[in-house]
């Protein structure tokens, strides 16, 4: 099968991977000369257990009335999971490495489907146009017009949009974001030669190999450790969207993480032996992932302010006249563990939790093949905790009515546990939106709506949905 991108966006009930959902998700499918070959969009029910964000459902503009329409969560994830799964696809998307394909990784998680595999699987891998676009205004600024907002550059698609006329819809429609996404990436490709470059980029080998080739400029007692430049949203448009680092190698307990130490923040230099995390920034990249990987070169080194570039090269001076600093520095975040979380809810469990064991592995692959009685049967006989405990949530979000008593008690017990607000943690210890909290925000939101206008119906709508189907009279404060 010849290789294809697949453009794609998702709209979502808020911002929390692992608790809210998606519910519209769309994709074009290209040529490698970006010519479209198909288009797929899924519409999909808000499950019975989400409390949806009241500022997500402003953004996107989704009401009430739509969460009871489209396919159950289940149906469409199989759908989403064998089209970013078709060989040799691309999956990109704007922002969607750092937003959507998380929301992708949790959802065919928390519907037993392997949440990997379309990133490595089959000659599949996975682009973003963010940063991309973000190269693209560093170096070759006359590729399109960049808008200004408030005195500083904006790369948020919508306003790259709308600037060069790239919605035929509105924005944060899902089909209407992903032609934008489409066309800007036919306007950025004209140049082939950035274009294929940056496509490298988005390659584990070709990223490991421009890694390889970098300068070293220090040799500590742990190896030697070249210089960089890393660009990427998170570095924002104060920096110029990219920063100066250091190679400080890899990971220990994540052994696919490579390890930049921040060369522009001052205080580096007070490091103390005991406490090196507390002046040290350390960036964890993977190859063919953001950031992007520069090369050093002086015409990339001069769009560092020169603050910045002067307190780069007194860094670089100094690990080099404090050895045993430096070292320090370099074990410490090798050795970096993110920290348990021991009451994650199983939905979180993606990261914290790893894979399920090889027979539970072949029993979600069962679970996929039978009809609904054949999936009730095989919950009870995952061995893990996490896979049965999904298993059974995966039943009751998308078939309560046809389930068996035990399974519906247990459906209850799960939704009562929303209802007061018990906490729940996601991955980095956030807790789940609770009915309360979401109400309180409706309340504050509520006074900034003109009355009569969209976004006050919707946050009327909202409010009324999530009494009806959480609250029924019970205490709304804090629990």
């Amino acid at each position: 099968m010849a290789d294809t991108f697949l453009f794609y966006d998702t709209e979502t009930s808020g911002l929390n991977r692992a608790f809210d959902q998606i519910l519209e998700f769309a994709a074009i499918r290209t040529d490698l000369q970006l010519n479209e070959t198909e288009r797929f969009s899924a519409r999909i029910r808000l499950r019975p257990d989400v409390v949806p964000s009241p500022q997500a459902m402003l953004v996107n503009r989704i009401r009430t009335d739509r969460f009871s329409s489209g396919r159950c969560e289940y149906e469409a994830m199989r759908e989403i999971h064998a089209q970013v799964n078709r060989p040799g696809t691309t999956s990109i998307g704007y922002n969607s490495i750092g937003f959507d394909d998380e929301f992708l990784r949790f959802s065919f998680y928390r519907n037993l489907l392997p949440p990997y595999t379309h990133q490595y699987a089959n000659h599949c891998r996975r682009m973003d146009l963010l940063p991309i676009a973000i190269i693209y205004w560093l170096y070759r600024g006359d590729a399109l017009r960049w808008p200004v907002l408030n005195g500083k550059a904006s790369l948020k698609l919508e306003d790259i949009g709308a600037l060069n006329g790239l919605f035929t819809g509105r924005s944060h429609d899902a089909m209407s974001d992903v032609e934008a996404a489409l066309r800007l990436a036919r306007i950025l490709s004209r140049d082939r030669k950035m274009w294929l470059y940056l496509d490298g980029c988005f390659r584990r080998e070709v990223d490991a190999q421009r890694a390889e080739e970098l300068p070293p400029v220090i040799q500590s007692g742990l190896g030697p450790h070249p210089l960089a430049l890393l660009a990427g949203s998170e570095f924002g448009t104060r920096l110029a969207f990219q920063v100066p680092v250091l190679s400080i190698g890899y990971s220990i307990p994540y052994p696919k993480q490579t390890l930049w130490l921040r060369l522009d923040l001052p205080n580096l230099q007070e490091t103390r032996i005991e406490s090196p995390a507390d002046t040290t920034w350390v960036v964890r990249k993977r190859f063919g992932e953001p950031a992007i990987l520069l090369p050093p070169h002086a015409r990339y080194i001069e769009r560092i302010d020169l603050d910045r570039r002067q307190c780069m090269q007194k860094n670089l001076e100094w690990l080099e006249s404090h050895p045993h600093r430096f070292e320090r520095i370099i074990l410490h975040h090798r050795h970096y563990r993110y920290p348990f979380i021991p009451d994650l809810d199983v939905d979180a469990g993606l990261y914290q939790n790893g894979f399920f064991s090889r027979p539970d592995e072949a029993l979600c692959r069962e679970f996929h093949a039978v009809d609904l009685p054949g999936k009730v049967d095989r919950v009870g006989r995952f061995s893990g905790r996490e896979a049965r405990s999904l298993a059974a949530r995966l039943l009751f979000r998308n078939y309560t009515a046809e389930l068996p008593a035990p399974l519906r008690a247990e459906s209850a017990a799960f939704l009562e546990r929303i209802r007061r607000g018990e906490p729940m943690l996601d991955f980095n210890g956030n807790p789940r939106r609770i009915p309360q909290s979401a109400l309180s925000e409706i309340n504050q939101l509520q006074p900034t709506a003109d009355p009569g206008t969209e976004p006050s119906g919707i946050l009327a709508e909202l409010e009324r949905y999530i009494r009806n189907r959480f609250v029924n009279d019970m205490d709304e404060g804090p629990t």
